[in-house]
């Protein structure tokens, strides 16, 4: 038994950030402001804020295939330190994880070497090559927590509509990447005049409003449930908004780097900038911010991507796309904090509960009989991010050598210490 004395507790269901404490018995949370029960340890928070742990929405892990770049370990150890204590994995691996088997070997194997919670997601189609459904049934028999083809979008709405009518029958989510595949063959930026002047080839920000308008007609057609991965710009939010008050069951996220990076960090051609989908304008960004706040969109994750440095060190359009994320998604959104666009229950609700409650998962919340998943930290601790020192396997973070506030002190998963800031 745990008591956590003198605490900030940051509340994302409530929306509330107040003193209290909290206490953990066998994993769970036993009681909020309560006195400490005897023969409790007693952890001292010294007014620092205590949090429901981070719920990461879609990590790729290198196992199996690639696990040079990562393995369950190394993305287990960064996660922890980065306040993650659950970690849904992305089924984008060599071979992509469509079988039942796939997934029972990547569950053991997350299991034993893993110091936080991890889910799988499945393919959506046989070697998320678009043409073939996965045996849905079986996988979430198996325990697959939902179902995406990652950035491979399934161009054959017959396809896709199949695969959605099907999902729906069990009553099991589709996460999809919106973006065109015509139009977004090739680039490496966004449309701009900066993009022309940089010489870099660029898509149109409404190839993600042009895919995410057809996913929603299928939506609206199947029932299915449905998330996007990733909305990145203005022009998405509007259908958005639109398919979130015609009913349809739609949920968004967002990523961390989009929240904190716009197009113009890629002006030197340094190519951990290179995402998917690539960064936009400053105004986009702006507009995914308030749409967080609003709650318009839903979840903001790592989209941790690792990537080696053979892959990497390219000219920037042939490079890979992608950034690795575990161990900055919290001192990047505290970027937000401390810039006043959100307050930390709005983005724990983000980070935390909001993920939780769309894969029906238990954590991300402070309350009674909840799993005791749990990070304390220091929202204005500053440090000089050296991407030598994260836990990665690969170092490819944007953040390289920037100051930076926000240290994770300690995480929690089911009450019992798996990480504390040396």
């Amino acid at each position: 038994m745990i008591h956590f004395t003198n605490a900030r507790l940051i509340d994302p269901e409530t929306l509330t950030d107040s003193p209290g404490s909290l206490t953990v018995e066998n994993g769970l949370i036993h009681a909020i402001n309560a006195p400490a029960p005897a023969g409790a340890q007693i952890f001292d928070c010294q007014s620092l804020p205590l949090a429901p742990g981070i719920v990461d929405l879609g990590v790729q892990i290198g196992e199996p295939g690639e696990r040079h770049k990562e393995s369950f370990r190394s993305a287990g150890l960064a996660a922890a330190a980065g306040g993650i204590t659950t970690i849904i994995a992305r089924p984008d691996t060599n071979p992509a994880i469509d079988s039942p088997e796939l997934l029972e070997f990547v569950t053991r194997r997350a299991r034993e070497a893993s110091p936080v919670r991890m889910h799988h997601m499945a393919a959506l189609t046989k070697g998320r090559q678009g043409q073939q459904m996965v045996e849905i049934g079986f996988l979430l028999d198996a325990g697959a927590i939902a179902f995406t083809d990652g950035d491979h979008v399934t161009q054959n709405t017959k396809t896709l509509s199949r695969c959605m009518t099907y999902a729906r029958s069990l009553n099991a989510l589709i996460i999809a990447h919106p973006q065109d595949p015509g139009l977004s063959a090739g680039a490496s930026a966004t449309t701009s005049k900066f993009a022309s002047l940089r010489g870099i080839p660029a898509v149109s920000p409404m190839a993600e409003r042009m895919a995410f308008d057809r996913d929603m007609a299928l939506v609206e057609m199947t029932g299915v449930k449905y998330h996007a991965d990733q909305i990145t710009c203005a022009r998405t939010l509007p259908a958005l908004q639109r398919a979130k008050a015609n009913g349809l069951d739609v949920t968004a996220g967002t990523s961390i780097h989009h929240l904190t990076l716009n197009e113009l960090d890629v002006g030197d051609y340094r190519t951990f900038f290179k995402l998917t989908p690539p960064l936009r304008s400053e105004d986009d960004r702006l507009a995914m911010v308030q749409a967080v706040a609003d709650g318009l969109i839903d979840t903001i994750s790592s989209y941790h991507t690792p990537a080696d440095e053979e892959s990497k060190r390219l000219p920037f359009e042939e490079a890979a796309s992608g950034a690795v994320g575990l161990q900055t998604l919290l001192p990047a959104a505290m970027r937000l904090y401390h810039a006043g666009h959100l307050d930390l229950p709005t983005l724990f609700r983000a980070l935390s509960l909001n993920p939780a409650k769309r894969l029906n998962l238990p954590q991300g919340r402070l309350a009674v009989g909840a799993p005791a998943d749990l990070i304390l930290f220091d929202p204005d601790a500053p440090f000089l991010l050296d991407r030598f020192k994260l836990h990665s396997k690969s170092k490819n973070t944007p953040f390289d050598g920037q100051r930076m506030e926000g240290k994770v002190l300690g995480t929690w998963v089911a009450g019992t210490r798996v990480y504390a800031e040396s």
